[in-house]
C-alpha cells in the first residue's frame, strides 16, 4: 500500500514543515521520498494550479473516467465518505504536489493499481489568501 511519486511535484514552506514533523505519525516512505524530491515554495508563491494541503480536487479516473471530488487533509481530519482524504493515505500522498494535468498513480491495500488525473482544483487555500492552513 503505497504511493508513487512521478515527476516535479511542489509543496509549500508551510505543507512542508508540518508535514516533516507530523506528531505521533511516522513518515510512510512515499512520504518521505516526496519530502526529500519535491520543490519547496513559499505558500504566497504556489501557484493556483498545484495540489497543497486543504485544496479541494477533482479527479478523473484515467480507465473509467469516473470523477470525484477529495480534499487532501491531515490524519485527524480525516473522512473518507466525506471526501477528506488524509495525506498519508496512498491518494492522499499521491495528490500532494501535482499540478492540473497531472497523473497521481497508487495502489490500494489490494494491490490494485490505480490512476487518476487532476482535472481541476476546485479550492486551494493559498490561492484564496490563506497561507496558514
Amino acid at each position: 500500500m503505497h504511493a508513487t511519486i512521478h515527476g516535479e511535484r511542489m509543496l509549500t514552506d508551510l505543507d512542508f514543515s508540518r508535514l516533516s514533523k507530523l506528531p505521533g505519525h511516522p513518515l510512510s516512505p512515499s512520504l518521505a521520498d516526496l519530502l526529500a524530491s519535491a520543490e519547496v515554495t513559499s505558500s504566497r508563491a504556489v501557484p493556483s494550479d498545484v495540489v497543497t494541503m486543504y485544496s479541494r480536487v477533482e479527479l478523473v479516473d484515467v480507465h473509467t473516467a469516473r470523477r470525484q471530488t477529495l480534499t487532501v487533509c491531515y490524519p485527524g481530519d480525516a473522512e473518507p465518505a466525506a471526501g477528506f482524504i488524509s495525506v498519508l493515505s496512498p491518494v492522499g500522498n499521491s495528490l500532494l504536489g501535482l499540478k492540473v494535468g497531472d497523473v497521481a498513480k497508487w495502489s490500494t491495500p489490494s494491490g490494485d493499481e490505480c490512476a487518476a488525473e487532476v482535472a481541476a482544483i476546485l479550492f486551494q487555500p493559498e490561492a484564496t489568501g490563506d497561507y496558514q492552513t
